[in-house]
């Protein structure tokens, strides 16, 4: 069974830090790029960050750039989002996202919260 499991959620003050970890099982993750994502209530999902297959390649939504930082472990076979200096607008949802270009494969997570408030 295919599965993206996101852990490390939790309420922070602004300020802090929060270290967001997902694993997947039932496939390997060494062949897709893997991102994560954000959504709030009654917007759309938005991109956090990406990381490609080979992690040659990393990209950040401007919003986050300098705070966070996109990982990946393929031995694990789980990704990471370590999140500093956190403001009260990255509260939202976080979900990853595994994709692989060439047959456009795609599973979702299910998402962990994280508040940032005082």
């Amino acid at each position: 069974q295919v599965q993206l499991v996101e852990s490390g959620g939790g309420l922070v003050q602004p300020g802090g830090s929060l270290r967001l970890s997902c694993a997947a099982s039932g496939f390997i993750i060494s062949t897709y790029t893997m991102s994560w994502h954000r959504q709030v209530p009654g917007k759309g999902r938005e991109l956090v960050a990406f990381i490609t297959a080979s992690g040659g390649n990393i990209n950040y939504a401007d919003s986050v750039k300098g705070r966070f930082t996109i990982s990946r472990d393929n031995f694990k076979n789980t990704i990471y989002l370590q999140m500093n200096t956190l403001k009260t607008e990255d509260t939202a949802v976080y979900y990853c996202k595994a994709y692989r270009t060439y047959d456009t494969t795609e599973y979702w997570g299910q998402g962990t919260q994280v508040t940032v408030s005082s």
